[in-house]
């Protein structure tokens, strides 16, 4: 019997088979999986994907085996974004798709990398949100007959406007002229899956970043407890101790998000895709209260997390690293593989090192010490 998958029970304004906006380069339809779980199978099975147990989240690798790498991180925005979606009704194989993919173009050493690869190329920017999709349209080689992973143009376009709509599209013009070629609107907003992965990754961050930041003995739960969102959420503070906190704000983020959201998309009178997509503002998003509540725990981790000693000591180092790396290559670039004759010299080089685990740029720069 000839049976094919079909997305079913999803909302109107869902992305799914009837408004599926297909891919780049001629493919086969699949019999058994639908068009969002092939892109998502695309990604774990790529090389990009894979190096992600060795890229640094806050703590290099070799700091403890329990705290998050960016595979991991990965992973928990994907479990958010689903348990987001299913009760929305829309679709978890594109919200998991988009979350699994999105850090993929993150240097080794996190956001330290970016900035020390950036400052190398001659005012041109690193951006790792952009790196992604050069990973997935151009770098990844999978097949024989095609550049990419080959993903769908709603994958794409959900990457893309991770942030939003695009306003400004230099660094893309710069990094990725291709994506030109896709037909894709920068200025309207992603579909309601790529706002939900979206807001599913600051959820992740700011929950796992306390948990170990509190098993890295950088502040502990009374620090946490200044904190006026916090204090207002758990007034019972005795009650909880630092193994329940996470769980317990987790959870409470997520519930705000979800009903925050669906009384946006009725207020918004949300009926189809066509509604999602006329808008230039995200409509999946929380509540003002956990709004400010966010703002103020990114800034409390800024301060006791991100800027603390030992993390800028080794985020110091790491740029210094980064930027060793990037002069060797810069003076041996025929030790770049596969150099791309169609990109810049640089822009090869950023290429290679931005795809290295933070242990392999380790052991290449004690090799060219």
């Amino acid at each position: 019997m000839d049976i094919k998958y079909k997305y079913s029970n999803l909302a109107a304004f869902a992305s799914k088979d009837d408004n599926f906006l297909g891919r780049k380069y001629p493919y086969t339809p699949s019999q058994y999986r639908g068009e969002f779980q092939r892109d998502r199978d695309r990604v774990i099975h790529s090389n990009s994907f894979r190096r992600l147990k060795y890229k640094t989240q806050v703590f290099v690798y070799y700091e403890g085996d329990h705290f998050r790498t960016r595979l991991t991180h990965s992973l928990e925005v994907s479990q958010i974004a689903r348990s987001v979606a299913r009760v929305l009704k829309l679709n978890e194989d594109l919200c998991e798709v988009l979350s699994l993919a999105h850090d993929l173009g993150h240097t080794p050493f996190g956001h330290a990398g970016e900035t020390a690869l950036s400052s190398c190329l001659n005012g041109d920017v690193f951006d790792h949100n952009v790196q992604s999709l050069r990973i997935l349209i151009l770098l990844e080689d999978t097949y024989n007959d095609q550049k990419g992973l080959n993903l769908s143009l709603n994958c794409i376009d959900g990457l893309l406007k991770h942030n939003g709509p695009l306003n400004n599209c230099d660094v893309i013009k710069n990094q990725l002229p291709e994506i030109f070629d896709y037909g894709i609107s920068f200025k309207n907003s992603g579909s309601l899956e790529a706002q939900i992965s979206s807001l599913s990754d600051d959820i992740a961050y700011n929950c796992h970043d306390i948990d170990d930041g509190l098993r890295a003995e950088l502040f502990d739960i009374e620090d946490l407890f200044e904190l006026k969102y916090l204090k207002k959420v758990f007034n019972n503070k005795n009650k909880i101790n630092k193994k329940e906190i996470v769980r317990k704000l987790l959870n409470m983020l997520v519930t705000d998000l979800i009903e925050n959201s669906r009384d946006k998309i009725n207020a918004e009178k949300i009926k189809n895709i066509d509604d999602v997509y006329k808008r230039n503002f995200n409509i999946i998003n929380f509540s003002n209260d956990v709004i400010i509540g966010l703002d103020e725990i990114r800034n409390f981790l800024k301060i006791k997390m991100y800027n603390h000693n030992s993390i800028k000591k080794w985020n110091t180092n790491s740029e210094e690293i980064i930027k060793q790396l990037f002069l060797y290559f810069k003076n041996n670039i025929k030790k770049i593989p596969n150099f791309n004759k169609n990109f810049s010299e640089d822009r090869n080089i950023a290429d290679y090192i931005s795809g290295m685990t933070d242990k392999f740029a380790l052991n290449v720069y004690n090799s060219i010490k």
